[in-house]
């Protein structure tokens, strides 16, 4: 743990090491400021785990589950491993922690906030102050920028640009390579019903298929499908599914020709 390289504040953290609730691996840099609670609000402890070459920056707060790869820079105030608190999403939660995972070589930058049990691959970019919710999967080589807001369950595939102040609702599964313009809009309930467990109905996400493009401003209603390949111009506001390799624009959109191989 400790080679020559390593730099860590004391207190804390040695007294954590001590205990086997924090591994930090060589050449990792931690701000003296950072925080490590390895106990969720059940009080349940888990340990955190810091691969070799991690730089952690001042004020950042690291839960208690987390596992954090090589080469990661966690900006400054990012919060990780947070425990899902309250009413959200037609659940009460009681803010247990959870194994939250962010892959080698990745950058969450300045005032990101990710909750517990989300998983990040190789090499993603999280943006300033972006907010990933409980159970969100993001695969290797993606990008979410500054301001972003991912809802609990959503799924995005590898290589895929959501560009800033967008919003994906819950459980909104985004494919592989797909582009999202800024301030994309997304809902998933039809009924617009909340906390009304007579009329409630399921959630419908909408499907954002493989290379599939979205430019910026455009609403998504329910249970949209944007087909593979498929482009959206900005400004719309998508009210049926898009097939695949369409071009559609327009309020409501409508399909105005196909997209050139």
């Amino acid at each position: 743990m400790h080679s020559a390289a390593t730099t860590v504040p004391t207190g804390t953290v040695e007294d954590l090491v001590r205990v086997g609730l924090l591994e930090v691996s060589a050449d990792c840099h931690i701000h003296p400021t950072a925080v490590f609670l390895v106990a969720d609000m059940l009080g349940t402890r888990r340990s955190i785990i810091l691969g070799a070459r991690v730089t952690i920056s001042a004020f950042v707060v690291v839960h208690g589950g987390t596992r954090i790869g090589p080469d990661v820079h966690l900006g400054h105030h990012a919060i990780v491993g947070e425990p899902e608190y309250g009413y959200a999403m037609r659940n009460l939660y009681r803010g247990e922690g959870a194994a939250t995972t962010i892959g080698a070589g990745s950058v969450v930058r300045a005032g990101a906030v990710i909750y517990a049990d989300v998983q990040l691959g190789d090499n993603v970019m999280i943006g300033h102050n972006a907010l990933l919710r409980t159970g969100v999967r993001v695969g290797s080589g993606s990008q979410l920028a500054a301001n972003i807001t991912v809802e609990r369950g959503t799924r995005i595939g590898d290589g895929v640009r959501c560009s800033p102040g967008s919003h994906l609702t819950a459980e909104t599964f985004v494919g592989d390579r797909v582009f999202l313009g800024a301030g994309v809009r997304t809902i998933n309930d039809k009924q617009l019903i909340w906390r009304d467990p007579v009329h409630e109905r399921p959630l419908e996400p909408p499907t954002f298929e493989t290379g599939c493009r979205v430019g910026s401003g455009a609403v998504l209603l329910a249970g949209i499908t944007v087909g593979a390949g498929a482009l959206v111009g900005a400004g719309s506001v998508v009210t049926h599914d898009v097939p695949a390799g369409t071009i559609v624009y327009g309020v409501p959109a409508r399909r105005y020709g196909w997209v050139s191989p």
